[in-house]
């Protein structure tokens, strides 16, 4: 994590162990990231893992607006956790995991310890600086035969919005062979006496437009202590320019933990982190005319972005234009797109946010092997975002429009959404640990936790009065103050015991039992208890079997139930009117949710039962590890569809059902050790399987279906009898024998079909770790094999004419290879030649989903480095311990 940094460090965790599996939203500055340990075990809400950071839960939502259709990404919140800062890290996958540490860990439990300080005669202090350089590792292939606009022999720029120019796509005439016509560079380089320009193509106008992102972070920190006090004090500071222009995103952080011997049985702790996470500008996303990146997929691949790069001095947009004639910078096309450079420079997202988490404690030993504990956690964090959009843009501002403003935004607008978190825990453990003779040891604790936490929502909007002046002051007349306001509350109160009884040292009897009781249930439900006991056994103790070949073998069974409560936010239990935020006509108006809440909800419940074997030989040169697990999530909260009739479409219920089953495998090698060499090689393999076992109610029909999420004609939906999350869309028809179907030379759209699913085959990964005299040399490939993605990229690039496949046809016509029907009603082969523009937006774009469904799986050389520890007996004089250079490159 140190030597090869992420911004966000569920990233470093990619391929590194088995049954993890890691998405990254994008590779822009800011973006977020997610996390799941064993496949979903939950329709709705949540299905990523509890973070604890000593011992302490941390919040890892994301509040972001991004989604297909538009916003902006911003970080999760275990971001902001300084790499540097971690001791070590655990991965608890289980449902054994969840019955230490409670409802909310249903999903896992990620468990991490920051450094602390140790005794020492001298100040250490420890320097970490690092420095990174990223672009764009893959693009489309774009074609570069033909360019902007939608006739074959000729093009005329206009304004940007009418006749040619206001065409969006490249289904024009052919490049480089000679051409001139009137562009949108003839205004700029002449406004006066503007003159035909050469038709040519410009290949790398896409990856030129991105810029060499560079992330610099240092780090220092101050460890100390003597027999009766630790301490350790850390800075941190991360400067991100991103590839994206005019995107950028900082960190600052301090952390710092201490303890103390009160006296020999009385001993303090504290940990404490602030974080200061800031962006002047975070890129949209999604299918949104405020998402440059989009523009790219159609732009014409005449068009050189460059030239609109220098923003401040172009020529303003022409008369008849259809946004910001007159006031904005001219473009290659304004009736859909902004010049890319001034989008990316006024029209900003920023992102501001206060974090301070951290915990203090004490601990009596009354007794060599009984002591109690108390600790108190605080989570607390401020976030603000704000969004501003020019008068003139040429693209509509989905944020405002999505809560429910007014679409129309030629007068601009600019909106506040301040969130703010606070969570505080407080636990008590009192442990008893003693060997009770020579053949038995017990260990016990027991304790209790309660939780409390508080969340506030603002979102404030407003139509700009004078432009470029963003605050919610410049209100145009006429206009109101678009105003949302939400405050939550809600508590978790638990008790739970542990235990383990050894004997002999190679038996173990391992048991917990909690008990929750959380406020977002109802008052009769809100109590729930959950078990588990593990039994493990180290039979080369057992049977005295050690040898030099087998050094230790270990087997290994669980079975543990866990509760969860799915989608449930504070007061989900009871429906509520809701006030409108935007008045119509001055009246303020209430409305009522089409998902009615259900105050007889009970918690969801997950059966766990895995088994395991450890093994290493051959003096610890191999190492192995098996694990197979099965899981079962039952009472699952969903949205069940009721009649329309009772004023509501759907009611929550306790009907789901999924299950989770698979293996995984991590493997250790030592290829090599003499001397100054050493050679390394660790494997690791999952496979889940996952299934919708229940999305109804038994009386219903057996392929009930809970829509998750869609962008066009593209569902993606939680299914009964596949797994979680299959991409559901229009197919190509087809006859009896597989052949696709045409009328008129164009594909005939099918049925509703599954196209597959997002959970992949089986993930895995290989590490080598080399370690020479001096020199390390450390490289890893993960691999995601199976699963499918659907590619709007190829559905617009095929539609707009952009990509190297839609250059065929273009001169001679396109024949799809199929049957059409015949005048005697029989199928014949398809021989009517159809125009490639009508072809590719028939066969792809949003209409037909089957064509951009593809195969998900990768292999990827994720990292490499290269690092040298140098002599010591170069700093020696200056008191240096250790110093190391590394090289690395990461994708």
């Amino acid at each position: 994590m140190t030597e090869a940094p992420e911004m966000n460090i569920i990233n470093s965790l990619n391929g590194r162990v088995s049954g993890v599996q890691i998405t990254n939203s994008s590779g822009a500055v800011g973006s977020s990231s997610r996390i799941q340990l064993r496949g979903a075990s939950s329709i709705f809400g949540s299905t990523q893992p509890l973070f604890i950071v000593d011992g302490i839960p941390i919040d890892n939502s994301n509040t972001g607006s991004s989604d297909g259709n538009g916003g902006f990404d911003i970080p999760n919140g275990i971001a902001d956790i300084n790499p540097n800062d971690i001791e070590s890290m655990d991965i608890l996958k289980g449902p054994n995991a969840a019955a230490l540490y409670g409802i909310r860990a249903s999903n896992g439990v990620i468990v991490i310890n920051t450094k602390k300080g140790t005794k020492s005669k001298s100040l250490g202090v420890e320097l970490t600086s690092s420095l990174t350089f990223e672009t764009p590792l893959v693009l489309p292939s774009f074609q570069n035969s033909y360019g902007q606009g939608s006739s074959s022999t000729s093009f005329t720029y206009i304004n940007g919005s009418s006749g040619d120019g206001g065409v969006d796509e490249s289904w024009g005439p052919p490049l480089d062979v000679g051409l001139k016509f009137m562009q949108f560079t003839s205004y700029i380089l002449d406004p006066e006496n503007p003159q035909p320009q050469p038709w040519v193509s410009h290949p790398n106008n896409v990856r030129d437009f991105y810029e060499t992102g560079l992330t610099s972070s240092n780090n220092i920190s101050f460890t100390g202590g003597n027999d009766v006090a630790t301490f350790r004090l850390g800075f941190g500071y991360t400067d991100q320019k991103g590839m994206i222009p005019y995107t950028d995103f900082n960190k600052y952080s301090v952390s710092g933990s201490g303890s103390y011997d009160l006296s020999k049985k009385l001993k303090a702790n504290l940990n404490f982190n602030y974080v200061k996470s800031t962006s002047n500008n975070l890129p949209s996303s999604g299918y949104d005319g405020s998402n440059v990146v989009q523009q790219t997929i159609w732009s014409g691949r005449n068009v050189d972005l460059q030239a609109l790069a220098d923003y401040e001095n172009l020529p303003k947009a022409l008369a008849g234009s259809t946004y910001g004639a007159g006031t904005l910078p001219i473009s290659w096309n304004t009736r859909f797109q902004n010049n890319p450079y001034w989008q990316l420079a006024t029209n900003r997202n920023t992102f501001d946010r206060d974090r301070f988490f951290g915990s203090a404690g004490l601990s009596y030993a009354f007794t060599d092997y009984l002591t109690l504990s108390g600790n108190i956690g605080l989570d607390n964090y401020t976030t603000l975002t704000t969004t501003r959009f020019a008068k003139g843009s040429a693209a509509d501002a989905p944020t405002y429009w999505r809560f429910g403003g007014n679409r129309s935004t030629e007068d601009g607008y600019y909106d506040e959404d301040l969130r703010r978190f606070n969570e505080v825990n407080a636990n008590f453990l009192l442990d008893f640990n003693k060997e009770l003779s020579n053949d038995f040891e017990l260990s016990l604790n027991f304790g209790g936790n309660a939780m409390k936490r508080k969340t506030t929502f603002d979102f404030r909007a407003i139509q700009l009065e004078l432009p470029d002046l963003y605050n919610l002051a410049n209100i145009k007349s006429g206009t109101s103050l678009f105003n949302l306001n939400n405050h939550a509350q809600s508590a978790i109160n638990s008790l739970y015991g542990a235990g383990e009884l050894a004997f002999r040292k190679y038996l173990f009897l391992g048991f917990t039992a909690r008990n929750d009781w959380a406020s977002v249930l109802p008052l009769e439900n809100n109590s729930f208890f959950y078990p588990s006991v593990t039994l493990s056994a180290d039979l080369t103790e057992a049977l005295d079997l050690y040898s030099n070949t087998l050094n230790f073998l270990k087997v290994r069974l669980g079975w543990a139930e866990v509760g969860g409560f799915g989608p449930l936010g504070p007061s989900d239990i009871l429906s509520s009117y809701s006030q409108s935020a935007n008045p119509w006509n001055g009246v303020v108006f209430g409305s009522y949710p089409s998902t009615l809440n259900n105050p007889n909800l009970k918690s969801q419940t997950t059966y766990g039962l895995e088994g395991g074997v450890d093994a290493r030989l051959f003096n610890n040169k191999l190492r192995f590890s098996f694990t197979y697990y099965d899981q079962t999530s039952k009472d699952l909260i969903i949205p069940v569809q009721v009649t329309r009739s009772s004023g509501v479409s759907y009611v929550w219920d306790n009907i789901g059902e999924l299950r989770n089953k698979g293996v995984e495998i991590q493997l250790g090698t030592t290829v090599y050790d003499k001397k100054d060499l050493t050679v390394n090689f660790e494997f690791n393999f999952s496979k889940n399987n996952n299934k919708v076992l229940k999305a109804g109610k038994d009386d219903e029909a057996t392929d009930e279906t809970l829509l998750l999420g869609s962008t066009w004609n593209m569902n993606l939906e939680a299914k009964e009898g596949y797994a979680y999350g299959v991409i559901v869309g229009t197919s190509l028809a087809r006859d009896d024998d597989g052949n696709v179907i045409y009328e008129n030379g164009l594909p005939v759209i099918g049925e509703t079909k599954v196209f597959g699913d997002i959970q992949p085959d089986w993930v895995g990964g290989v590490g080598l770790d080399v370690n020479y005299k001096l020199f390390t040399f450390n490289a890893l490939v993960d691999a995601k094999i199976g699963g499918e993605v659907y590619s709007m990229t190829n559905a617009w690039g095929r539609y707009s004419g952009i990509l190297a496949e839609t250059v065929e046809g273009r001169e001679t016509g396109i024949v799809g290879k199929g049957v059409m029907l015949s005048s005697d009603g029989t199928y014949v082969t398809n021989n009517v030649v159809v125009d490639a523009e009508s072809f590719n937006r028939n066969a792809y774009g949003s209409e037909i989903v089957e064509t951009s469904v593809f195969d998900a799986s990768y292999v990827k050389l994720r990292q490499l480095s290269f690092g040298v520890n140098l002599p010591k007996k170069m700093f020696k004089s200056f008191g240096i311990q250790n110093v190391n250079l590394s090289f690395i490159g990461r994708i």
